[in-house]
């Protein structure tokens, strides 16, 4: 009977540790706009200058109604942001900036950020949960535009941002859970 017992034991041990993995952290940022970084690069790019408008934004949907994280600048914030403590001149500028710069209280602008990030802790669940190794992988990608209007037509549109996250994040910790003690122990009071 106690080498039943045992046995029964060490198989739901072996089952628990192979469905520990399930418990790692798992963290998923998304754009509800865009699929994927080319979607919204060829938005972007899809803007002509001088001839867009707002109704082009909102079929393209990168207003800010219905893009969350789109930051609406106003006519200062863009002055901040292009010329402040700069060393441009205005023949340094596009022209769209500096049509957008002269058209002071007409002119507007939205920032957009949009992103899908995967962020997951693999490896032993044990070694994660008492700290002595931490494994995570971050893949995705990240997108930003600044597009600027003056009354309702697009004056100006860039874009940047990183097409491919692909990063792997190793802790080791010798000392496990002990591994932050130490300094609480040594500092002085």
């Amino acid at each position: 009977m106690t080498r039943r017992v045992i046995g029964l034991l060490a198989t739901a041990s072996a089952l628990l540790l192979v469905g520990c993995a399930g418990l790692l952290p798992r963290a998923r940022t998304e754009s509800p706009t865009f699929q994927s970084f080319q979607d919204a690069r060829d938005a972007v790019e899809s803007l002509v200058p001088m001839q867009s408008t707002t109704d082009t934004l909102v079929r393209l949907k990168i207003d800010p109604a219905q893009q969350p994280n789109t930051v609406i600048l106003s006519y200062t914030d863009i002055v901040r942001r292009v010329v402040n403590g700069s060393v441009l001149t205005k023949a340094d500028l596009g022209p769209g900036i500096l049509m957008c710069i002269e058209a002071r209280d007409t002119c507007h602008g939205w920032e957009i950020n949009v992103s899908k990030v995967n962020k997951v802790r693999t490896g032993n669940f044990f070694a994660d949960f008492v700290n002595f190794k931490r494994r995570s992988e971050t893949t995705g990608w990240r997108f930003n535009a600044l597009i600027l209007l003056v009354d309702d037509v697009v004056v100006y549109r860039s874009w940047g941002g990183q097409p491919e996250i692909n990063e792997v994040d190793v802790q080791n910790n010798p000392l496990g859970p002990l591994q932050e003690i130490g300094p609480a122990v040594l500092a002085p009071k």
